[in-house]
């Protein structure tokens, strides 16, 4: 199974952090963000990378070349200056992730997930990893009911931007500029995305504080 990274962002809530550095590059325990999933994706054996890039992108691939030193084959996604959304990166990246289910992440993640315990072959169109709530997205994005994710329900649990999705959730998309929820709403509905609850340290890296905030957290965990 291919792996897409997702490092298209502008990241307008790390300025200015992000004026002369793309936010996949800031820094985490000493090594760049986007480097603790590389690894993390080579230990768990995907060996082939796509990683798409727009805000400062010849800074991702001068920094990261062609993976060779990370075990890996990186290919890159370019999508001008402004990016595509996440569906139309994604989408627009389709020709390099082949025709099988492929993995996509968000490179502003922090995470000790194993990835190794997704599916290969979901049951369905996608299947997302879900986590609590974080303080500054308390209202949640999707219910997970019985192994299904669903727009409504009891409990709602926040997306962590680790996801297995089959070339089919994209049928009927063209290319431009989209977002992937609406691709993934539709198909909750038809019953079509799976789901699965993951209770380890997952942090997303929003803002300058967050950033400050893992970095002083993952010190004082060594």
């Amino acid at each position: 199974m291919r792996a897409m990274l997702l490092a298209a962002g502008r990241g307008e809530r790390m300025r200015p952090l992000t004026d002369t550095t793309p936010k996949p590059l800031l820094r985490i325990g000493g090594q760049m963000l986007i480097e603790h999933q590389i690894h993390a994706l080579a230990r768990a054996g995907f060996t082939q990378l796509v990683i798409n890039h727009a805000w400062l992108g010849a800074q991702i691939e001068r920094a990261l070349g062609d993976g060779a030193v990370y075990g890996v084959r990186i290919e890159y996604s370019p999508e001008g200056a402004t990016g595509l959304e996440t569906g139309g990166g994604i989408y627009h990246a389709l020709p390099l992730l082949g025709a099988e289910p492929f993995l996509v992440v968000n490179a502003d993640l922090w995470t000790d997930y194993d990835f190794t315990t997704l599916p290969a072959d979901p049951d369905g169109l996608a299947h997302l990893v879900m986590v609590d709530n974080p303080p500054h997205h308390p209202q949640g994005d999707f219910a997970l009911l019985e192994g299904r994710l669903a727009q409504h329900g009891p409990l709602l649990l926040t997306f962590s931007g680790i996801g297995v999705y089959r070339p089919e959730l994209f049928d009927g998309c063209r290319p431009g500029a989209f977002p992937l929820a609406p691709l993934l709403r539709a198909a909750m509905d038809r019953a079509q995305v799976s789901g699965e609850y993951y209770s380890g340290r997952w942090f997303d890296i929003g803002t300058p504080e967050r950033l400050a905030e893992v970095n002083e957290t993952l010190i004082n965990q060594q």
